[in-house]
């Protein structure tokens, strides 16, 4: 459990806790903030141990902060898996082998992140809207990619 909860970024703040790993967080960790709910999420799929994951909006309800915090945690949950990861924020799907764009319920691209880019579809203009300002990213039709 420990190990999971390491892997997950979530030791620390457990180990802040009142009663440590044995503290009571209410029913579905209503007294944790959304970052610490997420972080324990990993960790019980760490603990589970399951050959493929489905990872609906993994960052909703984040701030940017916390967001950026569990991508690493789910990068070591995903490792070695079959994940399918639904979401709407790019960052926690531009590490995919295949990315599937949908626009009202159809397929209008798939690829890997830098080809999407390339190519300058609706992926890349998605991704260009929320780079962040002053980023070294220079413009969508030099292909040029956020590191």
């Amino acid at each position: 459990m420990v190990a999971a909860a390491r892997a997950a970024d979530a030791h620390e703040f457990i180990e802040l806790l009142p009663m440590g790993y044995d503290t009571m967080v209410g029913q579905r960790g209503r007294t944790l903030s959304g970052g610490q709910r997420q972080r324990l999420a990993i960790a019980r799929a760490m603990i589970r141990d399951a050959p493929v994951l489905l990872l609906d909006e993994p960052t909703t309800g984040l701030d940017v902060r916390s967001g950026r915090r569990i991508m690493d945690p789910l990068r070591r949950l995903m490792a070695g898996r079959t994940t399918v990861v639904i979401s709407h924020n790019l960052l926690t799907v531009q590490d995919a082998t295949r990315i599937v764009v949908l626009d009202r319920g159809r397929i209008v691209e798939c690829g890997a992140h830098d080809d999407l880019l390339e190519r300058g579809g609706t992926y890349a203009r998605l991704h260009w809207l929320n780079a962040p300002a002053g980023s070294p990213a220079g413009s969508p039709a030099l292909g040029t990619v956020l590191p």
